[in-house]
């Protein structure tokens, strides 16, 4: 009776949104309220970056040793710099400066295969902030608090890449007065600073828009997925990696035909998204994941699986709305809860999923758009000014402990 009714599911929903369609699609729905009416949002006039000029070793060098870095997941601190040198909110003069931002390359540190390494991430970041502080007076007015740095590693400022270790790290005790603009977001994680600016992570927007497919292709795939179900590498036993939930997926639902899921990455996985309803979202080692931006971006309800996720640009985009949540326990039952959603439900997400803002502000464009991450960062900044008075310090006080963390970190970098 289940596979009888998605096959009618499928039949009725059997259409689907590019970015390109959506804009001459009347077939879209604007969200209004405190979410959704701010995806439009326009922060020019509204704050004022000053951006530090750094030696090129921060930067533009660690680049040219490895362009791999203008494609993995963590981009957004290289286009984030790029973006604000051409900026109408730049500012030349600190003096009337909202923002200072630090333009560190901290995640172009690739492995053969193209994994970054955050090892060296802690050193260079405050070698950075040694320069700053030494170099401009703005830094010491308040130890960093209006100030703002991109972090994209797996759990952010923490810089590791496994959770225990990023825990028992912490953040970098420099940063922890500035605003951090991170990938990672959970609630009550101690990775994650209250304040703390949520983004998505980089997905190619050139490689996107090549391969959109015709508006009207039916959506005849009922739910989507392609990655690890197992990390055998640096979880052998299977119970830590995405804590479970990519396992119980695969183990629940491999045979059941429904569920079109596999561990291959087939040529046709942009596309394969265009042609489904639901695509899975769940936690790997860190809650997020790009798949999120792809589901998004292609008009694929994300069906997100990872407890206690804070999402990009949350202030701005009504998730609720968009998507569907799935307790890491109720993986189990993952069919029975996405063949219980109503059709109209169903097409109300689309609907909301095609509006041309919804999916821009997953993407970093070259060039910027309005509406795009880029300005979704800047809007985010914006609602938080005006600094309290409290951020400035008195004179000779010190809040922060430049030696304070792991002995390794304190190397020169």
């Amino acid at each position: 009776m289940r596979i009888c009714l998605w096959g009618l599911l499928v039949v009725a929903l059997g259409f689907a949104w590019s970015i390109t369609a959506a804009e001459h699609n009347p077939r879209t729905e604007r969200i209004s309220g405190s979410a959704g009416d701010v995806l439009e949002d326009d922060p020019v006039g509204k704050l004022k970056v000053y951006v530090y000029e750094l030696p090129s070793k921060y930067n533009k060098k660690i680049l040219q040793k490895d362009p791999r870095c203008l494609s993995h997941m963590f981009a957004a601190e290289i286009y984030m710099h790029r973006f604000l040198l051409s900026s109408p909110v730049r500012t030349l003069n600190p003096q009337e400066a909202d923002w200072f931002y630090t333009p560190i390359y901290a995640t172009c540190d690739l492995t053969p295969t193209g994994l970054p390494l955050p090892f060296k991430s802690p050193r260079m970041v405050r070698s950075a902030i040694q320069l700053i502080s030494s170099s401009w007076p703005y830094w010491n007015r308040t130890e960093g608090a209006d100030h703002f740095f991109v972090v994209p590693h797996d759990f952010g400022a923490c810089f590791h890449y496994q959770e225990e270790k990023a825990i028992e790290r912490g953040i970098l005790p420099l940063l922890r007065r500035a605003t951090l603009v991170q990938t990672f977001g959970q609630r009550n994680h101690v990775c994650l600073n209250e304040g703390s600016i949520t983004i998505p992570p980089y997905a190619p927007p050139q490689k996107i828009q090549a391969r959109h497919i015709p508006p009207e292709t039916p959506r005849s795939i009922s739910v989507y997925f392609r990655g690890l179900f197992y990390d055998v590498n640096n979880d052998p036993e299977g119970g830590y990696y995405a804590r479970g939930a990519r396992a119980a997926v695969w183990e629940n639902f491999k045979n059941n035909p429904l569920f079109d899921i596999s561990t291959d990455h087939p040529t046709t996985y942009y596309e394969d998204m265009q042609r489904a309803i639901f695509c899975l979202c769940p936690l790997g080692w860190a809650p997020w994941s790009p798949r999120l931006v792809e589901a998004v971006v292609f008009g694929c309800i994300p069906v997100i699986i990872a407890d206690d996720i804070v999402l990009p640009f949350a202030d701005a985009i009504p998730w609720e709305e968009i998507g569907v949540f799935v307790a890491e326990e109720d993986v189990p039952k993952l069919d029975t809860i996405l063949t219980s959603i109503p059709p109209e439900v169903i097409l109300r997400k689309q609907r909301l999923l095609a509006n041309p803002y919804m999916k821009r502000a997953m993407l970093f464009p070259q060039p910027a758009l309005p509406g795009d991450a880029f300005h979704q960062i800047l809007n985010g900044l914006a609602r938080k000014l005006p600094h309290s008075k409290s951020v400035y310090l008195k004179p000779g006080e010190k809040i922060l402990n430049w030696t304070a963390g792991p002995v390794g970190d304190l190397k020169p970098w």
